[in-house]
C-alpha cells in the first residue's frame, strides 16, 4: 500500500485544472472552469471544477470528486492506480508499504505492461536512427513518404529489424520475461522459438491521450501476401482498441483551440497532416468509431470532420458509425478527397492552405452525405430508393429533437425534397424510428425491473437511494459553512469557526457521519491551532467522506457576465454573503433546541402541580414560542421544517 504521507504529498502537489485539462476543453467562468460533462453527453457545459476547493462537480448527471476522483472514473482506475498516475506525472517518488498479493500481482503486471512498452518504444525508435537495416530500410520508407526528422521525432517512429529475434534478444538481455513479452504482443512462441511480432516492420507507437504507450501499430515493408499489412498489439489490461484514437496525444491541443476534430483513417494520414501544419487530427486506426472514441472526441469538441478516400471503400467506411455520432449531438461533416487521393498524399502535394481551404468548400452535413452516395449508387431502381428513405429517416431520428430541434426539421425537409417523398410521410417514419427505440429502452429497462439481481445490491447502495430529511440536510449545511468559511473573521468572536463552537452544542447533531466530522474539524483546530483546509477534507484518507464532500462543496454556478450585463443580475454566491448564510445555518440549530426545550416544558406541565412552578414553566414556553416566531420569520418557514410541522 502507498504511505499516507506519499498520498498526502501527490495530493499536496496535484493540480486539478492541469489534470482534468488534459481530459477536457475546460473555459474559465469567473473563478470556477466549464466543460461539457465528460460522463454523460450533453450539449450546453454544465460540469464545472473549482480549483480553490480542488472538486468538480456535474449539474446534469451529478457526478462529483476530487482529482483522484476524476481519474478513478475517467479512466477506469483504482485509487492506488490514480494516485500512482499522479505521482508519475509530477515525478514524485512514492513510499509504499505491503499490498495483498492479488493488489500486487495486478499491479506488477499493469505496471510490467507500461515499462515494457516504454522500453519497446525506445528500443525500435534507437533501431531505426542506429541500426544499419533501421538506417537503410525504415528510414528510407519515412523519406519516401517524406516525413522529417522532428515528425519522426514528434511521433516516436521505429523499425523492427527482419532477423526475427532483435527485439525479443535484446529485452531478455534486460531482464524483461518471455511471458510479459508475448502478453504484451510483442513476441511470439512457435516451436518452443520466441520470434519478433514486428520483424521488418516500420513501428508507430500507439499513445494515450496522456502520452503512455499503450500498444503499436506495424507496417510490414516487403511485399507478402501471407502477411497483413498492418497489424495491432492485441488487446490487453492496457490497450483497448476501441478506447483509442491514434494521434490524440499529439493533437489534444489543436483540437481544442480550433474547435474541430479531423478524423482520418490511417497512421500515415495523421502524421502527414501534422508535417503539413494541420495538426487537429486523430484517425480510428480503420476502425469504425466507437462510443469511447466519440467520448474522447467530445471532451475536446463536438464538431467532427470525417476526411475519407473517394474511392467506394472509403465512402462505405465514412458512412459506419456516423448516427452514433448524431445521437451524441456532434456536429457532423464529411469530406470526400479527390479520387485517387487520400490525406497524406492531397496535404504533400497541394500544402496545409490549400488542404484547409478544400475542406472548407466541400465539408457536406451527414444528411446531404449521404443523399448524394445513396441516390447515386440506387438511381432509379425502386426498391433501392425506398431502403434509402428508410436510411435517412432512422438517422435523422437519430438527432437530440429536444436539443436541435431546427436541425433535425432543417435535415427532413431537405431529404424529402431531395428523395421527392411526401414531408409529413417522412416526419412519420422519423417518429416511428424513435418510438421504436424508446419502447426498446422501456422493454429493456422493465426486464431488469422484473429480473432483479439483489445479490449485486449492498446495504450501502440501498441507503444512498434513500432522501435524507429535512434536518439531515441541515446537518450538512451546517457542516458545509463550518468548512467553507470556518476560517473567515467574526466580529464578535474572532472566526467564524468560533462562532459555531459556541452555539452549536454536538450532541443535537443526530447525523453521525456529521457529527463525526464536525468533531474531527474541531479536533483540528484544538490540536494545530488552525482551521483545517477544504483540501483536508476533500482528500480525506476515508473514501465516504471525499465522496461526500465532493458533492457537498461542489462549485456554485455563477451567472453569466452577459446576464449580468444585460439584466443586472448578480450572482449571489460569494464572499461577502458567508455572514448570512452562518446566521441561516445556525438559526436552524437555534430553532432546533427550542423545540426540543418546548417538547420536555410541554411534558412537564403535563405533571407539575405547584402554581408557581406552572406559572414560570408558561412564561418560559411562551418566550420559546416568541423566539422561535422570530427566527421563522427572519428567515422563512420553508427552510425551517422539522418533525414539529410535518
Amino acid at each position: 500500500m502507498i504511505s499516507p504521507a506519499s498520498i498526502q504529498e501527490v495530493m499536496n502537489r496535484a493540480d486539478i485544472i492541469d489534470v482534468i485539462g488534459q481530459f477536457v476543453r475546460l473555459r474559465k467562468r469567473g473563478t470556477n472552469y466549464l466543460a461539457n460533462c465528460p460522463f454523460h453527453n450533453e450539449k450546453t457545459p454544465s460540469f464545472n471544477v473549482s480549483p480553490a476547493k480542488g472538486i468538480y462537480k456535474c449539474f446534469g448527471c451529478g457526478k462529483a470528486g476530487n482529482v483522484v476522483t476524476f481519474l478513478q472514473e475517467h479512466e477506469k482506475l483504482t485509487y492506488p492506480e490514480a494516485i500512482r498516475w499522479l505521482a508519475d506525472h509530477y515525478k514524485i517518488t512514492l513510499e509504499e508499504t505491503e499490498r495483498s498479493p492479488e493488489q500486487q500481482q495486478k499491479q506488477l503486471t499493469e505496471e510490467g505492461l507500461r515499462i515494457l512498452n516504454e522500453y519497446a518504444a525506445t528500443w525500435f525508435h534507437e533501431t531505426l536512427h542506429n541500426n544499419e537495416e533501421g538506417q537503410l530500410i525504415g528510414q528510407s520508407y519515412f523519406k519516401q513518404r517524406g516525413f522529417r526528422k522532428e515528425i519522426i521525432e514528434k511521433f516516436r517512429l521505429g523499425y523492427d529489424p527482419e532477423q526475427g529475434e532483435a527485439f525479443y534478444q535484446a529485452a531478455v538481455n534486460k531482464g524483461y520475461k518471455a511471458d510479459m513479452l508475448e502478453r504484451a504482443g510483442l513476441v511470439k512462441n512457435r516451436n518452443g522459438m520466441y520470434r519478433d511480432v514486428y520483424r521488418g516492420r516500420v513501428i508507430f507507437p500507439i499513445q494515450s491521450v496522456t502520452g503512455r504507450i499503450l500498444g503499436f501499430g506495424a507496417r510490414i515493408l516487403k511485399s507478402n501476401e501471407k502477411a497483413p499489412k498492418y497489424i495491432n498489439t492485441p488487446e490487453n489490461e492496457i490497450y483497448v482498441k476501441s478506447k483509442v484514437l491514434y494521434g490524440m496525444y499529439q493533437s489534444r491541443q489543436a483540437i481544442g483551440k480550433l474547435d474541430e476534430c479531423l478524423l482520418v483513417e490511417g497512421y500515415t494520414d495523421v502524421i502527414s497532416l501534422h508535417q503539413g501544419g494541420v495538426e487537429n487530427v486523430v484517425s480510428s486506426s480503420g476502425t469504425s468509431l466507437t462510443e469511447d472514441q466519440l467520448r474522447l472526441i467530445g471532451q475536446l469538441t463536438k464538431n467532427l470532420t470525417i476526411l475519407y478516400d473517394g474511392d467506394p471503400a472509403g465512402i462505405k467506411a465514412a458512412l459506419r458509425g456516423l448516427d452514433m455520432a448524431l445521437s451524441q449531438s456532434f456536429n457532423v461533416q464529411l469530406v470526400l478527397l479527390p479520387e485517387g487521393e487520400d490525406p497524406d498524399s492531397y496535404v504533400q502535394k497541394s500544402g496545409a492552405e490549400k488542404f484547409r481551404e478544400y475542406i472548407k468548400e466541400h465539408k457536406q452535413n451527414v444528411i446531404s452525405f449521404r443523399l448524394q452516395v445513396g441516390l447515386a449508387d440506387a438511381g432509379t431502381d425502386p426498391v433501392k430508393r425506398s431502403k434509402l428513405v428508410q436510411e435517412i429517416a432512422e438517422s435523422i431520428s437519430r438527432i437530440n429533437k429536444a436539443e436541435d430541434f431546427s436541425l433535425q426539421t432543417h435535415y427532413t425537409r431537405e431529404a424529402a425534397a431531395k428523395l421527392n417523398v411526401d414531408e409529413a410521410g417522412l416526419v412519420n417514419l422519423i417518429n416511428k424510428y424513435i418510438r421504436d427505440r424508446i419502447e426498446n429502452e422501456q422493454k429493456h429497462q422493465r426486464r431488469e425491473e422484473v429480473l432483479p439481481q439483489p445479490e449485486q445490491i449492498t446495504v450501502e447502495q440501498e441507503s444512498e437511494l434513500k432522501l435524507p430529511d429535512t434536518g439531515d440536510l441541515q446537518e450538512w449545511q451546517l457542516l458545509r459553512v463550518l468548512i467553507e468559511y470556518g476560517h473567515m473573521p467574526d466580529e464578535q468572536f474572532g472566526t467564524i469557526a468560533r462562532h459555531i463552537e459556541d452555539r452549536i452544542d454536538p450532541n443535537i447533531i443526530e447525523d453521525t457521519f456529521v457529527r463525526k466530522l464536525f468533531l474531527e474539524y474541531f479536533d483540528h483546530f484544538a490540536h494545530f491551532g488552525a482551521t483545517p483546509e477544504i483540501h483536508y477534507f476533500v482528500n480525506h484518507a476515508d473514501k465516504d467522506t471525499r465522496d461526500k464532500m465532493a458533492s457537498l462543496l461542489h462549485p456554485r454556478q455563477e451567472v453569466s457576465t452577459k446576464w449580468q450585463e444585460k439584466y443586472n443580475i448578480e450572482s449571489v454566491v460569494g464572499p461577502m454573503t458567508y455572514l448570512n448564510d452562518v446566521d441561516s445555518t445556525l438559526s436552524y440549530f437555534e430553532l432546533k433546541k427550542i423545540l426540543v426545550i418546548q417538547d420536555n416544558l410541554t411534558a412537564k406541565l403535563k405533571t407539575v402541580t405547584d402554581p408557581i412552578a406552572l406559572k414560570v414553566m408558561q412564561e418560559r414556553f411562551m418566550e420559546l414560542r416568541l423566539l422561535e416566531r422570530e427566527i421563522l420569520k427572519k428567515h422563512g418557514t420553508v427552510v425551517f421544517k422539522s418533525h414539529k410541522y410535518k
